[in-house]
């Protein structure tokens, strides 16, 4: 699997997350990108697809790279390409951001690209996300970003999975353990009533059309969590055994044969 990876076109980097707590977690790739821990160490339990190792969040620590050394992860543009993979053990409990350059508060938000599990107010819970912005702010009208694309598929609980998401430029798509499946257009949900949308916004959720590009909006690349007005939050429960980001959307095939 780790072969696979690093010798995929667009390979930046991959955390692999065997260090010993107290440690920053390297990545291989483009650079080691040094991830430092927060709000105390974070435990290491010995199971993960990827290293056999795996970190544990709680819900109260996360991962940080500041924004002057994420290099290669600042990935931006009108027509740029990112993907953003993770093995995962979930918990099932709440909202958690998995990883990527995404701040939905300083300076009005630096949001640039992330991979989410559940995000339920635009038609996302319990799935995996991809959440793109050009701007790095909230999606006019509405009061938060509705930009990103939500598998048809739900995460399971307390079990492996691999959860992806990719961007080409145009449209965001989520994926479950390598398979991504189309969504109809559908309500989204809390969009009613706003200006241009009195009978709310119909739209499909995978894929996720948004030709705008990525901004270079200047977030640090954090890992399970982001920070929103009231602190640092939607902190992701569960194991996390590996993330990789590529500077290009990969395709189905080239994302199943990563599992393999």
């Amino acid at each position: 699997m780790i072969d696979n990876i690093k010798s995929t076109k667009g390979f930046t980097a991959l955390w692999q997350f065997d260090e010993k707590p107290g440690r920053a977690k390297k990545a291989v790739g483009k650079g080691k990108f040094p991830l430092k821990e927060k709000n105390g160490k974070i435990r290491r339990v010995n199971e993960g697809p990827v290293s056999g190792y795996a970190i544990e969040l709680d819900g109260n620590h996360f991962l940080s790279l500041s924004h002057s050394k994420t290099k290669a992860l600042n990935i931006y543009g009108k027509n740029r390409g990112v993907t953003v993979i993770a093995w995962v053990k979930w918990t099932g409990e709440q909202t958690g951001f998995v990883g990527g350059m995404w701040n939905e508060y300083a300076e009005g938000g630096k949001r640039q690209y992330g991979l989410f599990v559940s995000l339920p107010y635009y038609n996302g819970g319990d799935q995996v996300c991809g959440h793109i912005s050009k701007s790095g702010k909230p999606t006019p009208p509405f009061p938060y970003s509705i930009d990103y694309s939500a598998s048809a598929q739900k995460i399971p609980v307390n079990e492996w999975s691999c959860i992806a998401f990719t961007y080409d430029g145009e449209y965001i798509k989520s994926y479950l353990n390598g398979e991504y499946t189309t969504r109809e257009p559908e309500l989204i949900d809390h969009t009613k009533g706003f200006e241009g949308y009195p009978e709310g916004l119909i739209q499909s959720k995978n894929p996720y059309y948004f030709p705008d590009g990525m901004g270079n909006n200047g977030s640090d690349f954090t890992v399970g969590s982001v920070l929103l007005k009231k602190g640092m939050g939607n902190f992701y429960k569960g194991l996390i055994g590996g993330l990789a980001v590529f500077d290009r959307a990969l395709t189905s095939a080239e994302i199943k044969k990563l599992l393999q």
